[in-house]
């Protein structure tokens, strides 16, 4: 066996060719045929007498082949390894002429592609702004209108108020083509609001969809079910087909609303459950405020580190790896987001290489205790019951051929690998309003 290998002119991808002997290959397809020859079971021998031969002639071609490909793939893998080439995907087969019949030598040629070495960009050249979200009392005021019409006691009244929903369809002008289910809030109106007021279901009322709500692509986007961009350009008059009005009694801030939102006696006083809201919302903010940063420092990695991908082996790769679901014109569309996830990828496993981040298995089975003891709602639990949780997690972990071990796994990694990240940028805290964050911040 000789195996050669030649560099493209552009350096990012390969030729590997493997030279294939009789002497190589012949051994092992000449005890093959013996096996077969033991068990074949023929019409006219006796098991165990079949002559190879005539297991030669039935057989030996097949064999061959599958002993070829076996050595093939054992030979490619070993010189990889061996030699220690960074490769993209895996090696793609070149086709080749073989006729099993005639030839006893054989080349077979595979396409790599080359992942070239690079540098992350220096510490501290990155800078970027982490959102720190100030609750405000229009936001708290948001959260406990989500709270009463969640646990409030629900009517559909005959006619509507300005402090009630419209379910309906809406749709511009006469186009029905246009047309989605809505539910629109009337209090939200910034002007006209009282053309929904006094409506009965049937009733059609017609408004200029942007200026309800006062050129706010967020409250647009948000009651139409536009995006933010389509909503931005929203113009012209919009018909509201009202089915029905949805009306929701506040409830009273007593014991029984305290214990609905928060568990049995988590708070027992109105300035325990308004102080408990506000945590609350906070912490959500502050979370989401983490995503972002997060989302942005990956992107900020990506575009400030130059790497050089083998772009057209990838598009021929990408294809081939999802046969059957991506096309080459798919792939053309999209490729951008594909080399962007290509690059994150080759900067997280630098990361992890030269930081040497690793997992433990410990870590993976408390993070998935944790979560189970989320779910029940048990921040602290028995030593006993401690058992059963693992048990538990150790079953999950299990399951889907430990596929769920694995996404664990690659989310802890994850984490590592921004935290370390972080030591690497510059953050600098940027106070934002709720309602800012949402329109921008989180966009």
């Amino acid at each position: 066996m000789n195996i050669t290998f030649d560099k493209n002119d552009d350096q990012l991808s390969a030729i590997l060719t493997v030279h294939l002997t009789e002497a190589d290959y012949s051994p092992a397809v000449d005890e093959k045929l013996k096996e077969y020859s033991k068990k074949a079971q023929i019409k006219g021998f006796r098991p165990g007498k079949v002559p190879v031969g005539l297991v030669r002639k039935m057989y030996g071609k097949g064999i061959l082949g599958e002993e070829i490909n076996g050595l093939l793939g054992k030979a490619v893998d070993g010189y990889i390894k061996e030699n220690n080439i960074k490769i993209l995907g895996e090696p793609l087969p070149l086709p080749s002429e073989v006729n099993f019949d005639t030839q006893k030598e054989f080349d077979f040629k595979f396409e790599l592609g080359l992942l070239p070495d690079f540098e992350l960009p220096a510490d501290q050249t990155i800078s970027i702004d982490r959102h720190q979200v100030a609750v405000d009392d229009s936001t708290l005021e948001e959260t406990y209108d989500q709270i009463g019409r969640q646990f409030g006691e629900s009517t559909n009244p005959d006619v509507s108020e300005a402090t009630d929903y419209l379910y309906g369809k809406l749709k511009k002008g006469d186009d029905a083509t246009t047309e989605r289910t809505v539910l629109l809030p009337i209090n939200k109106v910034k002007n006209g609001a009282e053309k929904f007021v006094g409506v009965k279901p049937g009733d059609a009322v017609t408004f200029d969809l942007a200026d309800a709500f006062a050129g706010n692509a967020s409250d647009i986007a948000n009651f139409s079910g536009h995006s933010k961009e389509e909503a931005a350009t929203i113009s012209g008059e919009y018909t509201l087909s009202v089915e029905k009005i949805n009306r929701t009694a506040k409830p009273e801030h007593d014991q029984e609303l305290f214990d609905k939102v928060f568990g049995k006696d988590i708070v027992t006083s109105k300035e325990e459950f308004d102080e408990k809201v506000r945590a609350t919302v906070q912490e959500n903010y502050d979370r989401e405020a983490e995503n972002l940063l997060n989302r942005q420092i990956i992107d900020k990695m990506v575009d400030a580190t130059t790497v050089q991908i083998p772009t057209e082996f990838f598009k021929k790769w990408l294809v081939r790896a999802n046969a059957g679901k991506l096309t080459a014109e798919q792939v053309e569309e999209h490729y951008a987001d594909y080399e962007r996830e290509l690059k994150w990828s080759m900067i997280r496993n630098k990361v992890v290489e030269e930081q040497g981040l690793k997992v433990e298995n410990d870590e993976i089975v408390d993070r998935t205790m944790q979560k189970i003891m989320g779910q029940f709602n048990l921040p602290e639990i028995s030593e006993e019951l401690q058992e059963s949780v693992r048990g538990f997690a150790d079953n999950y972990l299990r399951q889907e051929n430990g596929k769920n071990y694995v996404n664990e796994y690659e989310a802890i990694l994850a984490e590592k690998v921004i935290e370390n990240l972080r030591g690497k940028v510059v953050v600098n805290d940027n106070p934002i309003s709720a309602e800012d964050f949402r329109t921008q911040g989180a966009s």
